[in-house]
């Protein structure tokens, strides 16, 4: 198994040109992995491809896991909204964000592997950076719901919503599911999951 390197703490890019090596690191990542999925992917690979010393990349991604999760922070990233929108329907604005990001993680079915892999392997190892689990990514699918401030129900709704998403694009990107019955259930788990939770009658 994979592990995240134990006392060699991800740097973070600061100048512009550091900025753009770490992007073209992503981006190298993204396409092998594309290509290859995690387990063929090499980091010497990725390192050339993006023209960065292997030492470079290490600065950045101490290990593979922290590259994938990364890759698939950046992916999620490009869902965000500065703004929280005004929503009337939070269900079908939460169901068409993840729908939308099953279809187009679909499309490169090992590169999504590649990035659930990693993002699960930081996740069991206690890495605060898997990227499903994050504040950003809850944000992003708040604002879908169109809700500015999340009371700790609608928390938990969310969080649910996320993890019937996750199963069921696992299960899409195994072909388990048609990309018909992953969108049925994905509208099905909000339809339930984000209706009025009614008062506590204990």
């Amino acid at each position: 198994m994979p592990r995240i390197a134990e006392g060699r703490p991800a740097a973070k890019p600061s100048s512009t040109e550091q900025k753009d090596r770490h992007r073209r690191i992503l981006r190298a990542a993204a396409h092998l992995g594309a290509e290859h999925g995690f387990d063929h992917v090499q980091m010497n690979d990725v390192a050339k491809e993006a023209n960065v010393a292997i030492a470079t990349l290490y600065r950045y991604f101490p290990s593979k896991v922290h590259l994938f999760t990364s890759v698939m922070r950046w992916r999620v990233g490009a869902y965000e909204l500065e703004e929280t929108p005004t929503v009337d329907d939070p269900a079908g604005g939460v169901a068409d964000l993840l729908i939308r990001m099953s279809r187009e993680m679909s499309r490169t079915p090992k590169l999504a592997l590649a990035m659930i892999q990693g993002n699960s392997l930081s996740y069991a190892m206690g890495s605060r950076d898997s990227a499903l689990d994050d504040e950003r990514f809850t944000r992003i699918v708040q604002h879908a719901a169109g809700i500015a401030e999340a009371t700790p129900d609608t928390a938990r709704q969310i969080r649910l919503i996320v993890s019937c998403w996750f199963g069921t694009l696992v299960s899409l990107l195994n072909g388990r599911f048609s990309m018909g019955q992953a969108e049925d259930d994905i509208r099905a788990a909000c339809a339930l999951l984000l209706r009025p939770l009614e008062p506590d009658s204990r």
